[in-house]
């Protein structure tokens, strides 16, 4: 079935929209359909591929764009329509921009130099080539360059993944575990699931595999008192409360409201009732203050660039930037000092990005063991062994889509030390009065 000729129209201008960087490209995409309702369904899914497509290959189109003629947008556009429907699908192309099109979509891309082929902006693939080697840099950016599978996680409070699997199977929809979460579910094609009973009644959550392991490295228990301190809009929060099976209270800090009002839905659907969700001004809150050297457990998951996601958010990587990193450094080691503050002597920390650049994560340890000699970093392999997770690591958890198929994922577990944490905590207070 043939597209509309206006259908590269459309796509060009969104497509013009998106290449300013000026925000997410789903916002974008979700802006222009509302502005252009007599879109169909199948128009929409069309049009979303394709720039998605574009994101992700956009060295490449940029190149092959410089043959042709007309407009660069529209070339770039056709290219984008052409890899998402073939091009025989394609309505309004003049003979000379199919015979263009036709030859330039046979390019064998195997021999294109390793940078181009990277389609990762100069300055990040310099950095994954310098840090993994390019061999092993082209395979990790091919991993982030294609789009992730859908992956959902098992209220252990309402079920369990075999009964979810049988259940799913008369949709049908084809699931299967997850390789390390022990409560993930991988979903065979990508169906829509949001008018599913399972999904409107809490018991699944759509929640990729890497970001269910970070909230296992918790460990959080019954009873416990446990922060998430960059809740946003609560996936490893609803993952902790199940783990604590609704007891003891978690909180669910955040400076956005808008991002924890998205938090109160799926928290009505998960049956919890031991997460408080609390908006704060900043880190050094006077509501984080009170709660100083009492919790048992912290979640940091801190604002970072997102280069881990680049499957689900191929556009990240061109609005990142090498200066956007160095400001969120500084932010991050501000962030995990001040949440450190809330773990009481022998309670656990755990810092995490989805971030696959050393200085957000190794180098945001180093700095915060060389000032915090009252937190001592634990093994991430000890662990996953601890929460019987099969997955080989070293003093960190290091998840990368080439390797484990899940979003790139960093996390770094510290305990505090109860030789010398009551004296950390007094020395914290005395500060604080000060600075009032």
């Amino acid at each position: 079935m043939r597209l509309p000729p206006a259908m590269i129209g459309h796509t060009e201008a969104v497509l013009r929209e998106v290449l300013r960087f000026t925000g997410p490209a789903d916002g974008t995409l979700s802006r222009y359909f509302r502005e252009n309702p007599r879109l169909g369904g199948r128009e929409r899914g069309v049009i979303a591929e394709a720039i998605y497509g574009l994101l992700r290959n956009k060295s490449v189109y940029t190149s092959f764009s410089e043959s042709g003629s007309g407009s660069v947008m529209r070339r770039i556009t056709l290219l984008g329509l052409a890899d998402a429907v073939g091009i025989d699908a394609l309505g309004g192309l003049t003979e000379e921009e199919d015979a263009w099109l036709r030859r330039v979509m046979d390019i064998d891309r195997a021999h294109l130099p390793l940078a181009l082929k990277s389609n990762m902006p100069d300055w990040l693939w310099q950095k994954l080539a310098s840090k993994f080697g390019e061999d092993e840099a082209m395979k990790l950016a091919s991993a982030l360059n294609t789009p992730a599978s859908l992956d959902l996680r098992v209220n252990a409070l309402k079920s369990n993944r075999e009964d979810v699997i049988a259940s799913l199977a008369q949709a049908p929809i084809l699931a299967e575990p997850t390789p390390y979460s022990p409560f993930g579910l991988r979903v065979i094609k990508k169906p829509s699931i949001q008018n599913l009973p399972l999904f409107k009644d809490g018991t699944i959550e759509v929640q990729d595999e890497g970001s269910q392991i970070l909230a296992q490295l918790l460990g959080a228990k019954r009873g416990e008192m446990v922060a998430d301190f960059c809740a946003g809009a609560g996936g490893k929060t609803l993952a902790l409360g199940a783990t604590m099976r609704n007891t003891g209270r978690l909180y669910a800090f955040d400076i956005s409201e808008k991002r924890l009002a998205k938090l109160k839905p799926r928290l009505a659907r998960s049956g919890l009732s031991n997460v408080h969700p609390v908006v704060i001004a900043h880190e050094r809150d006077a509501k984080i203050k009170r709660l100083a050297g009492k919790l048992d457990r912290v979640l940091v998951d801190a604002p970072c660039s997102g280069l881990g996601t680049l499957r689900r958010n191929p556009d990240v990587k061109w609005r990142q930037t090498q200066a956007g990193v160095a400001e969120l450094n500084v932010k991050q080691a501000s962030i995990l000092d001040s949440a450190a503050r809330l773990v009481k002597a022998g309670g656990r920390l755990v810092y995490a990005t989805c971030s696959i650049l050393d200085e957000e994560n190794e180098g945001i340890v180093a700095q915060f063991l060389a000032t915090h000699p009252d937190f001592s970093l634990l093994p991430a392999s000890q662990v996953l062994e601890e929460q019987k997770i099969q997955l080989e690591m070293g003093d960190y958890l290091k998840l990368y889509p080439h390797k484990h198929n899940t979003d790139g994922f960093f996390a770094a577990v510290f305990q505090r030390n109860k030789s010398v944490a009551k004296a950390a905590v007094k020395d914290e207070a005395n500060a604080d009065q000060s600075a009032e």
